[in-house]
């Protein structure tokens, strides 16, 4: 869960609704074990929770086989943190330790952080068909949309069944075929790249 979307919101806590949290326990066939950016007002409930902003979950083992992240969207000057460092997480958790990582974050495919963490190294995104997602505000429903669109990011092995659960909330982009590339400015070589189904 997240502890804000921007710097002027840090005292509120902005949840993911309750639809795409049943749709993180089907996916996961079971309990999230980790939810590393969670809050009081959580309905995520997982089995470990790393409470913010008196817990920073950074900080801690993300050593889970299952991880569900909602990170505060602004940056934190008091901690440092960005966004980035939150989806830099999510790939080293699958790398490092095999987590399957599932992480709703604010679409922003022109940042270096998108290319190095989501293009490169993610399995799938779900772009959300939501103009305006409805965070919960306080764990109560009633806030107002989001100010971007945001999209469900997969790190994982498990590509057919991110499809088939997420499939009815948004456009699933299989991201399999860019694993490894360099995106941007600081690649070598530009490619065309191919994906199945696409002509």
């Amino acid at each position: 869960m997240s502890a804000g979307r921007t710097l002027n919101t840090l005292s509120q806590h902005w949840g993911t609704p309750l639809k795409y949290v049943n749709a993180v326990r089907e996916f996961f066939g079971g309990p999230i074990d980790l939810d590393p950016c969670s809050n009081k007002y959580s309905i995520v409930n997982a089995t470990t929770e790393y409470r913010l902003p008196s817990h920073d979950g950074l900080r801690e083992s993300w050593n889970f086989p299952t991880i569900y992240v909602n990170p505060p969207y602004g940056i934190d000057k008091e901690r440092g943190t960005s966004i980035k460092k939150w989806l830099h997480r999510c790939a080293a958790a699958h790398e490092t330790h095999g987590s399957e990582v599932l992480a709703l974050v604010p679409v922003a495919t022109n940042t270096r952080h998108w290319k190095n963490y989501v293009f490169a190294k993610a399995t799938a995104i779900c772009f959300l068909y939501d103009t305006r997602l409805k965070f919960l505000i306080n764990g109560e429903n009633g806030g107002k949309g989001a100010p971007m669109s945001c999209a469900m990011v997969y790190w994982g092995r498990h590509f057919d069944k991110f499809l088939s659960v997420f499939a009815k909330f948004g456009a699933v982009v299989d991201l399999r075929p860019l694993a490894g590339r360099r995106f941007g400015e600081d690649a070598e070589h530009r490619q065309l790249v191919l994906i199945p189904g696409c002509d």
